[in-house]
């Protein structure tokens, strides 16, 4: 399964956002910098109204949601690439995840301490940056050193290794992640293989006040941290940046579904953004869904983008792959669109594919195998 690891300074909310998104309380959430240690995982449901929709048309007894998970790693302070804050553990986490969710505090309030004094999102951003891109510069250089030796022996691949760390290194040192530097096919497979921190994608979870969600929902641009985030990531890593609160969401884990909703609806809100973080998330990861419908279940499944027909019938059984023989799709709209699997096959939505089909998001599928 795919990880994003939440990460930020200490006391912006990380933790409580790990709370939210998990629904349970498996992360300390308290007023002092490393409230949190060791890093704690999390699986959560991505959320997907499509599901509730196809399962009325089938008739389905449960629905079944697909899942990434979530790891929230402590505070990161300046230093950490040198060990600061105990950074090196920490560091060591994130390079394990798969995307970065990089927790931005955009709310004041005297009673929850900054570790720096005032709230700056900018700046905080450019701290844990600063940190990454620079315990990649000590990989880098480390890496350098001995393919080097390799390089000088006639080795082509080590004297490739050390022509791109020496491309990515003075753009490190400029400031700017690995991510924003352009690479062909073949040599970003050779970059995956650094495992470097500022390559991630990431996305940016500015974390507002409860009496300020609406309005930073209806207008992004309006809250003045959260508009500076999102032009400091629109600008330095064409990365997105969402509304979250997660202090509301945490309080909407403990309230039954209809209260939330009542809750919400008080507060002039549908959502507190956590679940748009979790499906931006789920994209950021590459990641898309494919449906399955029947009277049993209706059920969510997750491919990478770009994945063909029989891979897409591996992920519910390798049977399915080995012995694929076609698929019959209809899209998610059409068969909305007409009210049920028969009415779409009068109306000529539902289609044959095979081995070379490209699955795409929303497709509803039926498996033809044979084993």
């Amino acid at each position: 399964m795919l990880t994003a690891g939440i990460v930020g300074l200490p006391n912006v909310g990380k933790s409580t956002l790990f709370n939210a998104v998990t629904r349970t309380r498996k992360a300390e959430a308290a007023n002092y910098p490393f409230c949190t240690i060791d890093p704690n995982l999390g699986i959560v449901s991505v959320p997907d109204p499509r599901l509730a929709v196809i399962s009325k048309i089938s008739g389905s007894h449960r629905l079944v949601p697909t899942a990434i998970e979530f790891v929230d790693i402590a505070g990161l302070v300046k230093g950490a690439s040198e060990g600061a804050g105990l950074g090196n553990q920490f560091l060591a986490t994130i390079r394990e995840t798969n995307a970065i969710v990089q927790v931005v505090r955009c709310f004041e309030n005297d009673d929850i301490i900054h570790e720096l004094g005032t709230v700056d999102p900018v700046r905080d951003i450019e701290i844990i940056n600063s940190e990454l891109i620079l315990a990649d510069m000590a990989t880098l250089e480390k890496r350098r050193v001995s393919r080097e030796k390799k390089a000088k022996g006639g080795d082509k691949d080590a004297k490739r290794e050390v022509e791109l760390i020496d491309l990515i290194l003075p753009h490190l040192d400029q400031g700017k992640p690995a991510l924003t530097l352009d690479f062909s096919d073949e040599d970003r497979a050779l970059v995956r293989d650094f495992f470097l921190l500022s390559a991630k994608r990431t996305i940016y979870a500015c974390n507002v006040a409860e009496s300020e969600l609406a309005a930073a929902l209806g207008d992004p641009d309006s809250h003045p941290h959260v508009a500076k985030v999102r032009s400091y990531a629109a600008e330095h890593s064409g990365s997105e940046a969402v509304v979250i609160s997660a202090r509301i969401e945490e309080e909407l884990s403990s309230l039954a579904p209809e209260e939330a909703a009542e809750f919400l609806t008080d507060m002039g809100v549908t959502d507190s953004g956590v679940s748009g973080l979790i499906g931006a998330v789920y994209h950021l990861l590459g990641l898309r869904t494919y449906l399955t419908t029947g009277v049993q279940e209706s059920r969510a499944w997750t491919i990478t983008a770009g994945d063909k027909a029989p891979a897409a019938a591996g992920v519910i059984h390798t049977d399915f792959e080995r012995g694929f023989i076609a698929a019959e799709v209809v899209h998610y709209d059409d068969l909305v669109a007409a009210g049920s699997k028969a009415a779409a096959k009068v109306a000529g939505k539902v289609r044959i594919e095979g081995k070379e089909y490209v699955v795409k998001d929303g497709d509803v599928i039926d498996f033809r195998f044979n084993v």
